[in-house]
């Protein structure tokens, strides 16, 4: 069903690289999600006060939620769209993000009224009418948001979509929330026993948990995140595979939304190679990966030696004593600058953001005494980094 939609309403529909095709594809998830959650929340609605329930109103106005979350999400992916103007010279795609925290919101504000009504159905419980029907329609309604978490995580998943993927698995809470609600109807049925109010708010809770996900899943990429490994790999493999880079490390990549990326990377050139060559050949990996990847990449060039053995070997012995303390730790810009008594040793070291202040000055004055018993003339000028990289 969900490759019929897609072949039927998106043209072009495998380059999903493409800035217009993947707005398609936010389209097409708007507009079925405000369809299917408009037609189960007219269902609930009518069963709820049909039966005087609480749980299954209280499931009704989740999917009302949902049907103006896609709303929203409709109008963000439309204005994600606009193109780069001279006040946002980096796009508009920061607006899917933000629609997306909006739902967000929306989803608390129902979550806690929900939580309101479900205190006073407990307080002051009223009675149900128990109807096998409902049981029926709310069992077609778990099927349909069955359908539509597996939609919107297909559909995300084709074009890394995070807001997409948020509502997949919003999608599947309200299957559990629609199942509790299942649940208390039938019991009402079998026993009498009228368990509704605490049903109502253990989906309230649901409800509102789901906001705060959504709300933390559209703040990451808002307020920076780590690159994934994959992205990373992706990246460093394409530049490293140029003739004439022979490493490179510092790759920072700025978000302006879920298809405009914007990135820099320091790429190490030999120091023996022109100025003009090693221009001209950083140009051309630029172009290549705005062709490709669709990145945006600013590349700054490191002159690194590979003919000086000296100074390959002093490097290696850096390395050799800082892996032996930490696995984790890599070095880049290594210098040697000797002198008549003493040899200063400059580099980079990066170290993982799991270590404290404290930790990280008992690794640097371990490593100063390692490296001070291979030469005592050894001077360590270091720089310390962190990865941009998410750790595994």
């Amino acid at each position: 069903m969900t490759d019929i939609l897609v072949r039927l309403f998106i043209k072009d529909y495998t380059n999903t690289e493409n800035a217009k095709v993947r707005t398609s594809y936010g389209v097409l998830a708007s507009l079925v999600g405000i369809a299917c959650n408009v037609l189960l929340f007219a269902t609930k609605i009518i069963a709820g006060m049909m039966i005087n329930s609480i749980s299954v109103m209280a499931d009704a106005f989740n999917n009302l939620s949902d049907a103006a979350s896609s709303i929203i999400s409709f109008i963000g992916v439309k204005l994600a769209e606009r193109p780069a103007d001279k006040e946002h010279p980096f796009g508009h795609g920061r607006f899917e993000y933000i629609s997306a925290l909006a739902v967000s919101f929306i989803i608390l504000q129902v979550g806690f009224s929900l939580l309101q009504s479900a205190f006073q159905k407990i307080l002051h419980p009223q009675e149900l009418i128990f109807r096998p029907i409902l049981v029926v329609v709310l069992v077609l309604s778990v099927l349909v948001k069955i359908w539509l978490s597996l939609f919107n995580h297909k559909l995300g998943k084709r074009i890394k979509s995070s807001v997409m993927l948020a509502t997949a698995a919003d999608s599947k809470n309200d299957v559990l929330v629609t199942a509790a609600t299942i649940i208390s109807t039938v019991i009402v049925g079998l026993t009498g026993i009228n368990i509704d109010g605490y049903i109502g708010l253990l989906v309230s809770i649901f409800v509102m948990l789901a906001g705060v996900r959504i709300a933390k899943d559209t703040l990451e990429p808002l307020l920076g995140q780590a690159i994934e490994r994959d992205v990373y790999k992706r990246i460093t493999d394409m530049v490293e595979s140029y003739e004439g880079i022979y490493g490179t490390h510092d790759l920072i990549i700025h978000n302006y939304g879920p298809s405009h990326h914007m990135a820099t990377i320091h790429a190490e050139v030999p120091n023996t190679v022109s100025l003009e060559l090693a221009h001209e050949t950083i140009d051309q990996i630029e172009r290549d990966v705005l062709e490709k990847l669709d990145i945006f990449l600013v590349i700054h060039m490191d002159p690194i030696e590979v003919n000086d053995t000296a100074v390959l070997e002093k490097k290696r012995v850096v390395l050799d004593v800082m892996k032996r303390l930490e696995p984790k730790a890599d070095i880049h810009d290594f210098r040697v600058v000797n002198g008549e008594h003493q040899i200063n040793l400059i580099f980079d070291l990066v170290i993982p953001y799991s270590y404290s202040k404290t930790e990280e000055q008992k690794l640097l004055s371990k490593f100063v005494e390692e490296i001070r018993q291979q030469d005592a003339r050894y001077q360590c000028i270091i720089t310390v980094d962190k990865s941009f990289v998410a750790e595994k």
